[in-house]
């Protein structure tokens, strides 16, 4: 396959998904780690793809929303999710409860804060198995039906949520002036519920969610006091958020060589 042609595919994948992974991308093109950056690196210098921790990324142009399985997003941008979660877990004081939202960056937040001095509640089927196997904080997890994707144990007929916490951790598939946005009804219902029994609503979410446009507003800005994400922020959207009036944490990555 020539260089043209690897690119063209990689520009395909692109128009079906926001991200792509340096690892998804050797074993869909069959080549080495090295050739797809170098790849990467001619897209991103002609303007056709991003440049990303990990991987590439589509150019900002109201990129189609891709919810992918828990299980692949928790791998992608490990390195900007796992910094995110290095900051968030600074907001959190010993003592405290605290509720995690679904999602992989909020499992990464999870896996931090796993053997701290909390009370958490969490709907999460992904996290409450992690910190029941490996964390000591207190847990409590959401009841009601099992929804495989997004991982969620949820009973949609029940209106009665009785934790109240400090703080709420919320994640998203996309961020726009409106605010976060969801395609999956359930975690848009489950975020503005939760949202309402907290003191402080926390965003993680790492700096590919800002060119992603999901179909619903889960929460909108008003709703939020700070946003934590990475490096990769573009100006435009540090400006946004600056215009939304929310606290803005920049957590540092470590670049891939």
């Amino acid at each position: 396959m020539s260089d043209f042609e690897r690119q063209e595919k990689i520009v395909s994948l692109l128009d079906e998904r926001p991200f792509a992974s340096v690892r998804d991308l050797q074993h869909l093109i069959g080549v080495s780690g090295a050739t797809i950056r170098r790849d990467i690196e001619k897209l991103n210098e002609a303007g056709r793809a991003r440049k990303v921790y990990g991987g590439v990324a589509a150019v900002e142009r109201g990129v189609r929303a891709a919810s992918l399985p828990f299980v692949e997003n928790r791998d992608i941008a490990v390195g900007a999710k796992r910094a995110i979660a290095r900051e968030a877990e600074k907001l959190v004081r010993d003592g405290s409860a605290i509720i995690i939202h679904g999602g992989s960056t909020c499992f990464h937040f999870g896996c931090r804060i796993a053997n701290r001095n909390l009370r958490v509640f969490t709907n999460s089927l992904p996290l409450a198995a992690y910190l029941g196997e490996h964390g000591s904080c207190q847990l409590t997890v959401g009841g009601g039906d099992l929804h495989r994707e997004p991982g969620i144990l949820y009973d949609v007929r029940s209106d009665e949520h009785l934790f109240y916490a400090a703080q709420f951790f919320v994640g998203a598939l996309g961020i726009s002036e409106q605010g976060i946005l969801e395609q999956h009804p359930l975690l848009v219902r489950l975020a503005d519920e939760m949202s309402q029994t907290v003191s402080e609503v926390i965003l993680l979410a790492d700096s590919r969610k800002f060119s992603i446009r999901p179909p619903t507003v889960s929460l909108p800005f008003s709703r939020i006091a700070r946003v934590v994400t990475d490096d990769g922020l573009a100006d435009s959207h540090a400006r946004m958020l600056e215009r939304a009036g929310v606290e803005v944490i920049i957590a540092q990555t470590e670049r891939e060589q």
